[in-house]
């Protein structure tokens, strides 16, 4: 495959999780709730999480929020990524996309969807799009004793 088909199955990608998200709503019951925004673009979003009994593994991850196809569809991608994954697994992941997002990495083949943003990394004012969703993520998952946000969490 041509690197223009790739980059045409990327975007394609993208506008389809942007256009029909799968993860959108809010999860029931809410464990985590964390908002995040840029600043620098208006890009907000509204992260809930439903962790299992035991609060170490993701049951699932909904969003709500408005922003470019780039900042939606990674949050689409990201929810359903984490599902099933315990919390540590799940920071790691963060870890990896914002390492992706410097052209250092990419996931693995049982996570290649997510590898889909890869492309965004080539735009350096679109990476804060793509990783909007993933610090808010971390921030959720790190506020485990906060039944409420103290505020949006800022990737700037």
């Amino acid at each position: 495959m041509t690197l223009a088909n790739l980059r045409d199955l990327y975007q394609q990608v993208i506008l389809e999780r942007y256009k029909k998200p799968k993860h959108r709503g809010v999860t029931n019951p809410v464990h985590r709730l964390q908002r995040g925004h840029n600043p620098s673009c208006g890009d907000t979003i509204e992260l809930t999480v439903r962790l299992n009994e035991a609060g170490d593994h993701i049951e699932d991850v909904k969003f709500e929020g408005e922003g470019c196809a780039i900042a939606m569809a990674s949050a689409d991608l990201m929810a359903e990524a984490l599902r099933g994954k315990s919390t540590d697994e799940a920071l790691e992941m963060v870890q990896r996309f914002q390492s992706m997002m410097q052209g250092n990495d990419e996931f693995p083949t049982e996570q290649r969807k997510l590898n889909v943003m890869k492309g965004v990394s080539q735009f350096p004012v679109r990476i804060k799009c793509a990783t909007l969703t993933w610090h808010t993520l971390k921030a959720a998952l790190e506020s485990a004793n906060e039944p409420q946000p103290a505020g949006f969490v800022s990737n700037e």
